[in-house]
């Protein structure tokens, strides 16, 4: 669907949802907007030019976001780690990984590059998420849940039924505050699962600065390398 603002043609994808309010998103695939079952289309529009200011600049922000490379394991590509480039210096021989300033050595047979990296990364996540989680959940006079690792790019965590934490390696790559805010994030909802007012509230006792937080990770996460074969 199209709109006007600003003087600019805005296409965006339009979806009713059981809910409430009228919603936005923009992130790297665009505009989107969510309505109530009943919303009238008026009132769809309004809302849309009321947001006219923060959707330009939102767009504009993407469009502007560096697109991600593709990391194909050889010296001298780079990565994020904790938020920070690294250069990959590759030697071939034993599987280990050790950092030296913002080089990250890789010693691997060739074809076992890759997958020796992100071992790596998943065990320095592991080591760095864990006790961020204890931590928010002991705030919140909970213990220390289970913490578990998944891989894919579009979600950063999630907090299961049984109270285990499952919390994206890739969070290992980004700066540790945004990191932080998803251990926060999760933590929060071992007393609310949900996405009600009450879980915000409490997420903002945690974590106050939530919101800038969100966008920052948002961004981060679409810029971070592809690595060819992670899971």
């Amino acid at each position: 669907m199209l709109i006007e603002l600003g003087g600019r043609a805005v296409e965006y994808r339009f979806a009713r949802r059981r809910r409430r309010t009228l919603g936005i998103t923009v992130d790297a695939g665009g505009l989107r907007v969510s309505a109530p079952m009943r919303a009238p289309w008026r009132e769809v529009e309004a809302f849309l030019r009321e947001k006219e200011r923060w959707i330009l600049a939102k767009l504009d922000e993407w469009a502007e976001a560096p697109r991600p490379a593709v990391l194909r394991g050889a010296s001298g590509e780079s990565l994020p780690y904790l938020g920070i480039e690294h250069t990959l210096e590759v030697r071939d021989g034993g599987r280990s990984v050790s950092r030296e300033g913002e080089t990250l050595i890789v010693s691997a047979p060739p074809s076992r590059v890759l997958t020796t990296l992100i071992g790596w990364l998943k065990m320095k996540a592991l080591e760095s998420l864990t006790p961020r989680v204890a931590h928010y959940a002991q705030a919140l006079g909970r213990p220390a849940p289970a913490v578990a690792l998944v891989g894919g790019r579009s979600r950063w965590g999630v907090c299961a039924a049984d109270g285990t934490i499952r919390l994206s390696w890739r969070l290992v790559q980004i700066d540790p505050a945004l990191a932080d805010y998803v251990a926060a994030h999760e933590a929060a909802h071992l007393v609310e699962m949900n996405h009600s007012k009450r879980f915000w509230t409490l997420l903002a006792s945690l974590y106050p600065a939530w919101r800038d937080a969100r966008e920052r990770l948002e961004l981060a996460g679409a810029a971070l390398p592809i690595i060819k074969g992670a899971a």
